[in-house]
């Protein structure tokens, strides 16, 4: 049955809901109620299950999207991108909001290194996988960056939920997380800058989207610093939530306009806002008045993504998609192990930072993706591509992670018997040290 017939159907059985509308708000309406509808039914169904809600949130867009048969449940397409792109906002906003430029000074060398590194790393690697699979080269560039961050909602959920968020690798996977995302924001800015000049990866033009990059972050960064957290500061003190609300966001929603207006993803402005606002004194009111916008707009942006899956091509692309995924696993896995090994940290710490860096792709993997659709620079297919590796390994990755923390558990075991062997021995040492004295 073709898209056409089924919504003939759809609208000859609900003809109060497929019927033309009074105008562009019923569409509007229709869509954003259908999308929290069965939003909220479906985290219900996976929280019965104990599984992530970006599981729950993808699979509603599926459900309601223009490419499930019967017929779609969302009456205009460009409202879910335009969700999709508030989604994106809001959720890099607050994401920013977690980073003050405190915090990312103090993340560390050893953090700096081992996320330049299995990010750059697992981005060529699979880049060069996804080329002999035959994907085209955009397509491979925005896959092997989407296939190099690690989800940090996902991860510090399952981290908090096992009760190993204070653990020294979980420290340390955090603070490598943080550089990663940066990395990816901006590596994102770079491609879109690319892909807007027509593609041509020549160096002048790749010198001159790097420049226009730097130039932003910096420049909003120095000087934003300098004046943003007064005027949030100024709005805190008056003690109006509401008018502190709108300072903030009105300060995330304006980057992100400038962002886009100079050829970058409106991801880079949102964040950038966000970690503008972490150096306010307010920042902690502010986090607080944003986080129910941040649980609306994620869910709206993993519906969105769901919703904009073409799962008719899903069976083509299931073989591609375990090839990809066990490509980043590998090459994440062995990179941050290898570095952390490298660098004296003991084997537990090494393997349980290792696991928990290589387990789950979530938000910015489908933030990246959508930005290259956004720019045209990637194909139709990538995006359900991407949402498969997503559900699979969000669904993974509690398992992962878990198998994880036994290793550590059984190390540490063996660590301490292997101490306690160690002062036996110096405890036999000693009398003989003594009389050599």
């Amino acid at each position: 049955m073709n898209q056409t017939a089924a919504t003939t159907i759809g609208t000859t059985i609900f003809p109060q809901f497929f019927a033309p509308g009074n105008g562009p708000t019923d569409f509007i309406v229709q869509d954003f109620a259908v999308v929290m509808v069965v939003a909220a039914i479906m985290i219900a169904i996976t929280y019965k299950l104990k599984q992530p809600m970006v599981i729950g949130y993808i699979l509603a867009g599926i459900l309601i999207g223009p490419y499930t048969p019967p017929f779609s449940l969302v009456r205009d397409a460009s409202t879910i991108n335009v969700l999709a792109e508030l989604g994106i906002i809001m959720l890099l906003f607050v994401v920013g909001t977690e980073f003050p430029m405190a915090k990312l000074r103090s993340v560390g060398r050893v953090s700096f290194v081992v996320a330049v590194a299995e990010t750059l790393g697992t981005l060529f690697l699979v880049f060069f996988i996804a080329q002999y699979l035959g994907f085209a080269f955009f397509d491979s560039l925005f896959l092997g960056l989407a296939l190099s961050i690690t989800s940090t909602v996902v991860t510090v959920r399952i981290l908090e939920e096992l009760g190993m968020i204070k653990d020294k690798s979980s420290i340390l996977l955090l603070g490598i997380t943080v550089v990663e995302d940066i990395l990816a924001i901006s590596i994102l800015a770079i491609l879109q800058s690319v892909a807007a000049n027509g593609g041509q990866v020549e160096p002048l033009n790749l010198a001159i989207s790097i420049g226009i990059v730097a130039a932003f972050i910096g420049g909003v960064l120095f000087l934003g610093s300098r004046l943003f957290p007064k005027i949030v500061d100024r709005a805190g003190r008056t003690n109006d939530y509401a008018l502190l609300l709108i300072v903030i966001l009105g300060l995330a929603f304006g980057l992100s306009f400038i962002a886009n207006g100079i050829g970058l993803s409106v991801a880079t402005g949102a964040f950038l806002a966000g970690v503008l606002v972490a150096e306010s004194n307010s920042a902690a009111v502010a986090r607080i008045l944003t986080l129910p916008l941040r649980d609306m707009f994620a869910a709206i942006f993993f519906v969105s993504i769901g919703a904009l899956m073409d799962i008719r091509v899903l069976p083509d692309y299931i073989l591609p998609a375990a090839i990809l995924i066990l490509t980043s696993f590998g090459a994440k896995f062995l990179i941050v192990t290898g570095i952390l090994t490298k660098a004296k940290y003991d084997s537990v710490t090494a393997l349980r930072t290792g696991f928990g860096m290589s387990a789950a792709k979530g938000e910015l993997s489908l933030v990246v993706v959508k930005g290259g659709q956004d720019v045209g620079a990637i194909s139709s297919t990538i995006l359900p591509l991407l949402g498969v590796v997503t559900i699979v390994t969000t669904f993974m990755a509690p398992y992962i992670i878990r198998f994880g923390s036994k290793i550590r558990v059984q190390s540490s075991t063996s660590s301490t018997d292997d101490d306690n062997n160690d002062d036996d021995d110096d405890d036999d040492r000693k009398p003989e040290e003594e009389k050599a004295g």
